[in-house]
């Protein structure tokens, strides 16, 4: 059984290396991939931005954010797949899934 849950959550790893979600700031000034293991995959900047250092800081971190967090999302919703998957039939209603 503990087999099967290592192979599963490996699988999970994988699938999620493989979603990326991106994010803007800055109305598309910046732009930022995140895959769902919430890596940071690309950073893109645009060539004709008017901003200062400080605010292009500002706006990455906007961005990282807003893709970490749709990220964490699709990490949640693999592993609640995984757990129906691993319940007996019948019981993926339990405990609120």
């Amino acid at each position: 059984m503990f087999g099967d849950l290592q192979k599963k959550q490996e699988e999970i790893k994988q699938k999620l290396a493989e979603i990326q979600v991106s994010a803007e700031a800055g109305d598309g000034i910046i732009k930022v991939t995140v895959n769902g293991n919430r890596e940071l995959v690309d950073v893109n900047i645009a060539n004709d931005f008017d901003y200062d250092k400080e605010e292009l800081e500002d706006l990455i971190l906007v961005a990282v954010n807003k893709a970490m967090a749709e990220a964490a999302a699709k990490e949640q919703e693999e592993s609640q797949r995984l757990i129906n998957e691993m319940l007996p039939p019948g019981m993926g209603g339990m405990f609120g899934m």
